[in-house]
């Protein structure tokens, strides 16, 4: 994508970036609008994990390989360190579904420092979002399956108070379990990814600027620029690995408090 915005008609640089350069066309041009590189990019994602999987477990050792103690460390961590912690016993049946969301978040996320894609679908609020309301309908679900919805909207809304709180503490409630989670659990998602590609455009691009520079004098400040660039790249692996473990996280959370039997 940094490469995307670099504009090289005159040796110069399109800067600043802007949000436009999250809007990205279709790939082949005249065709469908929807078809485009984070499109893709969702497509490789989930092959590449289906695959990874398959071709790992394909022929299971004892003594496991690289790659298959590598698979398994993934699930482990998400069942152990999860699903069991966050969830309880019942955590072990949402295990998978942890692991595939962990699984396709970092990759995806991972992909806006990879050099030649340098962009992550996160970036972009539609796929955060779809992840968010999976993750709500899945808590939601859970929790009427298990105390039927009477009893799961009571636990959910009607907390511990005196009968003439109840009716603010009941909107506040609302407001924070079922409208609060999914929104603040897509943009956190989104607003880390958007902003960390928006300051690795920066730098970047800014390098261009500077070594376009009429002066001689910040020509050499263009080194600098793109030395933060790389430093702030070794950042951004950090932050999409604690982005996806934290969406995964509260999504535990979430279904725990789905089947606790009290408020």
């Amino acid at each position: 994508m940094i490469s995307q915005s670099v504009v090289l008609a005159g040796g110069a640089a399109e800067f600043p970036p802007s949000v436009e350069d999250f809007k990205l066309p279709a790939l082949v041009e005249g065709t469908y609008p929807w078809l485009t590189k984070y499109t893709l990019l969702v497509w490789v994602a989930v092959a590449a994990i289906i695959i990874f999987f398959l071709v790992t477990y394909r022929n299971p050792q004892l003594v496991p390989t690289k790659r298959q103690w590598m698979a398994e460390s993934i699930y482990g961590f998400a069942r152990d360190g999860i699903a069991k912690d966050m969830i309880g016993h019942e955590g072990i049946r949402f295990a998978p579904y942890l692991a595939t969301l962990f699984c396709f978040i970092l990759l995806t996320n991972f992909m806006g420092i990879i050099p030649g894609i340098q962009t992550s679908p996160n970036s972009h609020i539609a796929f955060p979002a779809v992840l968010a309301v999976i993750s709500y309908v899945l808590f939601i679900y859970v929790g009427i399956r298990k105390h039927g919805f009477g009893k799961f909207m009571k636990n959910s809304l009607i907390p511990p108070a005196p009968w003439f709180v109840l009716p603010l503490l009941i909107l506040i409630e609302f407001f924070s379990n079922f409208i609060v989670r999914p929104v603040t659990l897509a943009l956190r998602l989104f607003a880390n990814m958007f902003a960390g590609h928006m300051i690795l455009l920066v730098f970047t691009l800014g390098g261009f600027a500077l070594l376009n520079a009429d002066s001689l004098f910040v020509k050499p400040v263009s080194l600098l620029s793109w030395a933060m660039a790389i430093a702030l790249t070794f950042l951004e692996a950090i932050v999409a690995l604690l982005q996806a473990y934290v969406f995964v996280v509260l999504t535990a959370s979430y279904v725990q408090g789905a089947l606790a039997d009290e408020h």
